[in-house]
């Protein structure tokens, strides 16, 4: 018996519902790729409609987004960029990050929404936009978001400027993200066969390496000296901490602990994210509580 053939409004509803769209109905087109293409149009124009729909019945005020955000996201990025690439390669890199960073807001949704994202990422944003708003947003699922990574591009939610965590930092977080999803070439750089991304990070540790490099950042802002670095993490420690089911609590704080030690934090954020080929070095033992300094 054949599965009943989805019609195109309820797969719009379902999307809408969920952003699942991988089971879609068969769509009209002369061959496959047609028919994605009009797949693709219909969701995404029914999730941009939705959207500015409950933006334009809220009363809340938005904020106005900045025409040119390279200085400011270069000052934000730049000690990080400094710790983990040697002198020749940083400001590739940095040119490169100064264009990935996107916030997005009710005043630039639409644009954003139309623009390639996978329709996963867009029904994302379009749920991030509508929370930071103070919208009904389309599903509860996506509304904790407050900024993804796709590809080179970083997309944060206007709520960034109202975020009252002081170890908090999404653009930091998410450009953590761009190096282990972004090849060398796109940043102008040479790649070799064992040196084809911009930092090689063990898959099971992005999110720990994202979370670590996001509370490196704020605490260095706190602290120009390791035992004032080490009170700002035990504060953050006592804190929020990352609710991540894979990111394990223990290790992040014991990687947090080794990098206020060290000269180069960002370093041994790295070393211990790294692939277990590459972390040479790294003791296996089990991470422990913070430590004081002796």
């Amino acid at each position: 018996m054949e599965t009943p053939v989805e019609s195109r409004e309820a797969a719009l509803q379902r999307y809408l519902a969920t952003g699942d769209y991988d089971d879609a109905p068969r769509w009209a087109g002369t061959s496959f790729l047609e028919a994605a293409r009009n797949a693709d149009a219909i969701l995404r124009e029914g999730l941009i409609a939705h959207c500015l729909a409950r933006l334009e019945a809220s009363p809340t005020p938005v904020l106005p987004l900045a025409a040119d955000l390279a200085p400011w996201v270069r000052g934000k990025v730049a000690p990080m960029v400094e710790g983990l690439f040697p002198a020749t390669e940083r400001d590739a890199v940095l040119a490169l990050l100064e264009r990935s960073v996107v916030i997005v807001g009710p005043d630039n949704v639409e644009s954003v929404l139309r623009t390639r994202l996978w329709p996963r990422t867009a029904w994302s944003l379009a749920n991030m936009v509508l929370a930071a708003a103070g919208c009904e947003p389309l599903s509860d699922d996506g509304s904790a978001c407050l900024g993804l990574s796709e590809e080179a591009t970083c997309y944060v939610s206007q709520a960034y400027f109202a975020e009252d965590d002081p170890f908090a930092d999404f653009v930091v977080h998410e450009v953590a993200h761009v190096f282990h999803n972004c090849e060398r070439s796109a940043a102008g750089l040479p790649e070799t066969r064992r040196r084809e991304w911009l930092l090689d990070i063990d898959f099971r540790r992005r999110e720990t390496f994202a979370y670590a490099c996001e509370a490196y950042s704020r605490i260095r802002v706190m602290g120009d000296t390791p035992a004032r670095r080490l009170r700002a993490l035990q504060e953050h420690a006592q804190g929020s901490l990352p609710g991540d089911s894979v990111v394990d609590v223990a290790e992040y704080l014991d990687i947090l602990d080794e990098a206020v030690r060290a000269r180069n934090g960002w370093k041994r954020i790295l070393r211990r994210c790294a692939p277990a080929r590459r972390a040479r070095g790294v003791c296996s033992m089990p991470a422990g509580p913070v430590r004081p300094l002796p």
